[in-house]
């Protein structure tokens, strides 16, 4: 970064650290909002714009080949007048990094000249026409974009230190998405009583990336055709360059029929299994001898002070109101050999067994006992480390929520099963594109170490926070020959990302 830029955010830096310091304050006569005498006036030249990081999100997707590749490998469109296929694309995931949660948000972006210019766009499409080109979608359509996204991934993935690709977990999970239309083609009454769609999702736990999003009707079961998406996954990140691949599912995911082929390719599964009659009464035949405490994760050492904790307000109403409660006693991990009834050999089937004191009020009840199924081929982790791999996968739901209540990628906003995975796969395109640009900021030279915690931050980030810190970035636009340049109104502490960011962005990737 140059000197006048670093000397321009330091000062900016200090300036809010100054009115923000710590301060003995006085009686103050009147509130801290003291503006009164407000005016509006129209700028004559001066041009802002509220979401300056989107051009630094469109010099990403151009960057990495995403504009080129949608256009190669994306065919919908008889004739380009005026719009190509990966205009559509991220006008969509344009709109959502912008803030935009629907199709109609896309009015306000259409209309918005500042925001056109930072694109380099005359125009983009307005929200009928963007739901047009979703219903003009097949399968193999979506397909090929999402092929064209995955490809893309790969060359992002390649400039990644060789540590990256030392094992890759890909994790697969349904969720029913509920849509209070009835007159969406392919919807169905889930299993509990939901209307809507129930997409399934495999995604690379290590960066939190949609490799596959893939809709389904509502009445459909959550692991239907999970084994070829999880192959699909495991082809391309093999293909990618990493080393070990690991298959992870709760136990709708077990997957009995293709174990024995994984075995055979040598890739690891751990997934959840049902806790059947017959595996409980195997657990219960287990020796004493054979069970052994279930260690726990060590708790976030406190940097500061520690804290007097609070008091439990919920225990305190379920004990008042008399209500049946479980509390844990302990957990216990032991294993045995099972072999499926559709494998031919036999796996380890790692078991938990909990212990529960069953109360009402505050008179205990009995004790009682439940146990946790896994099923997997890894024979060199230890019971316990199999299972903390087993309950890493949980974090697959934080993805979900993210997909469904940051992104709205879930909002099925369009008529049928086909258009609406469509939408779907574009809409997640925004969280990918916020992945990459954690994944190829730089970290290394002097501040190698912070930057590399900046980076895994910018990663692990929330959408909504991603959008304040590093799109809802107040800029002033200005055309001048051949540039747009965008001017830094404002300042934030994540300003100083973004711009590194950016100008990594301006030098081609590593082959």
């Amino acid at each position: 970064m140059s000197k006048i830029r670093h000397r321009k955010l330091a000062e900016r830096k200090r300036r809010i650290a100054s009115r923000l310091r710590e301060r003995h304050w006085p009686e103050q006569p009147r509130p801290m909002f003291t503006a009164s005498n407000i005016h509006y006036e129209l700028a004559d030249r001066d041009r802002g714009l509220g979401e300056g990081g989107i051009a630094a999100m469109h010099l990403l997707a151009r960057r990495v080949g995403l504009v080129q590749r949608i256009d190669e490998r994306l065919h919908v469109l008889k004739r380009h007048v005026p719009y190509h296929e990966s205009d559509h694309v991220l006008n969509l995931a344009y709109n959502i990094l912008s803030g935009g949660t629907c199709l109609d948000d896309l009015e306000l972006r259409r209309n918005d000249e500042v925001y056109l210019d930072a694109l380099g766009a005359q125009r983009i499409p307005d929200p009928t026409t963007a739901g047009d080109f979703c219903r003009r979608f097949a399968e193999a359509d979506v397909l090929a974009l999402m092929e064209a996204i995955n490809r893309t991934r790969m060359d992002v993935w390649r400039q990644q230190d060789q540590g990256f690709f030392r094992e890759a977990f890909i994790d697969a999970d349904g969720h029913i998405a509920e849509t209070q239309g009835e007159c969406k083609e392919g919807i169905g009454l889930s299993y509990d009583g939901c209307w809507g769609y129930h997409p399934l999702i495999v995604s690379l736990a290590n960066t939190a990336e949609p490799l596959y999003v893939v809709n389904r009707s509502g009445n459909r079961p959550s692991h239907e055709g999970a084994a070829q998406w999880l192959d699909r996954a495991a082809t391309l990140c093999c293909e990618a360059g990493f080393r070990k691949i690991t298959f992870r599912g709760d136990t709708d995911f077990s997957q009995t029929a293709s174990l024995d082929g994984w075995h055979k390719q040598g890739r690891r599964f751990i997934f959840g299994f049902d806790a059947v009659a017959t595996l409980v009464e195997r657990a219960n035949e287990l020796p004493e001898t054979a069970w052994k405490p279930l260690p726990h994760e060590a708790k976030s050492q406190i940097k500061t002070e520690p804290r007097a904790r609070r008091e439990n307000v919920k225990e305190q109403i379920v004990q008042e109101k008399g209500f049946e409660n479980l509390r844990l006693l302990g957990e216990a991990v032991a294993e045995f050999e099972h072999a499926p009834v559709a494998c031919c050999r036999s796996y380890r089937m790692i078991v938990v067994r909990k212990h529960l004191s069953v109360e009402r009020g505050q008179e205990w009840l009995f004790d009682d006992y439940r146990y946790f199924f896994y099923i997997t081929n890894d024979r060199r982790s230890t019971a316990d480390q199999v299972v903390g791999l087993a309950h890493g996968r949980c974090d697959q739901e934080n993805l979900i929520e993210q997909l469904k209540n940051g992104v709205h990628a879930l909002r099925m906003p369009v008529g049928d099963l086909v258009s609406n995975w469509a939408y779907m796969v574009m809409a997640s395109l925004a969280w990918t594109l916020k992945a990459w640009f954690a994944l190829l900021l730089p970290a290394r030279g002097r501040w190698k170490k912070q930057h590399a915690q900046q980076k895994a931050s910018v990663l692990r980030m929330e959408f909504k926070r991603f959008v304040n810190a590093f799109v809802r970035v107040p800029v002033q636009v200005v055309r001048s020959g051949r540039r747009i340049l965008l001017r830094l109104l404002s300042w934030n502490p994540w300003q100083v990302v973004l711009l590194r960011g950016a100008e990594a962005l301006r030098h081609p990737l590593r082959c």
